[in-house]
């Protein structure tokens, strides 16, 4: 396989449609008044122009704009569903888009869905996702802990365990090898002191490191408990990396962005995250 037929695309990132806690916030309503401000939710699309397919990373509430995004992005290439898709966990903004492909929408026919063992069994026991085992429209095909999975010669994906707020499945991110670049995507975690991990080895073994940004720091949804949504703060996320090379730091794309994150909205903190090395997700960017 030759390194230019490898791609990744970067389709979708934010989360402002999904976590609408007060729909008063001024950051809401800059979302509600301006469309220009609205983007979609955290997936990946990865695509290998040899084989010809493609594989999708989250199937979000926003699935149906992102396929169509997707088919815009290719020019129509590639077929409209993709030959797998990969989840990270039980959490509504990252599995629940798995319903436009049942009997009353597409009515699909047995897409290739990849799985840990609790979110399998969480689809297969637990309605409307059950249907859509039942019906064939979806065919679960079950995921190790650090085992690879190769769709094509050239592709190799591995899903890792992530501490996170497991109530009906664990949570996964996963490094994704290619002929031509490697890429580390973990949309959502706890916090990085709690990963049996060194995210700064991590980041160092991939060129490109999509990471959790929902929240630039604590300062966001008073009121709300912290430990109930833990995430690393953008911030703390910094601090970790405040040591390192800016090539390093570079090779960090925040992702996962909160629609109460100023990272989303404010060009003035935009630019001082970029001003230190770091980078923010581009919807539609090829990386």
């Amino acid at each position: 396989m030759h390194k230019a037929h490898t791609l990744l695309y970067w389709a979708q990132y934010r989360m402002a449609a999904t976590r609408i806690w007060a729909v008063k916030k001024q950051c809401c309503e800059k979302a509600w008044k301006n469309t220009g401000n609205r983007q979609h939710i955290v997936s990946l699309a990865l695509v290998d122009s040899q084989s010809h397919k493609w594989w999708l990373f989250e199937a979000t509430p926003d699935v149906r704009e992102q396929l169509q995004l997707f088919k815009t992005l290719t020019k129509g290439k590639y077929s409209y569903l993709p030959d797998g898709i990969f989840l990270t966990h039980a959490h509504i903004g990252h599995y629940t888009g798995l319903m436009q492909l049942g009997r009353e929408v597409m009515g699909a026919k047995e897409v290739q869905v990849y799985a840990m063992p609790k979110m399998k069994a969480y689809l297969e026991t637990n309605g409307p996702w059950s249907q859509l085992v039942s019906l064939h429209n979806i065919i679960i095909n079950p995921l190790s802990n650090e085992a690879n999975v190769i769709p094509v010669s050239g592709i190799s994906i591995t899903p890792f365990i992530v501490p996170h707020r497991d109530e009906y499945s664990e949570t996964v991110g996963y490094r994704i090898n290619t002929t031509a670049k490697s890429y580390l995507f973990i949309p959502d975690i706890d916090k990085w002191q709690k990963w049996n991990k060194d995210i700064i080895i991590e980041v160092k073994k991939a060129d490109y490191a999509f990471l959790d940004a929902t929240f630039l720091s604590d300062a966001e949804l008073p009121g709300r408990r912290k430990d109930e949504i833990p995430h690393p703060f953008v911030k703390e996320t910094m601090s970790v990396f405040s040591n390192q090379p800016d090539d390093v730091k570079s090779k960090i794309q925040f992702i996962h962005i909160n629609h109460t994150n100023p990272m989303l909205w404010s060009k003035p903190t935009q630019d001082s995250i970029r001003n230190q090395h770091y980078n923010i997700a581009i919807q539609g960017k090829a990386y």
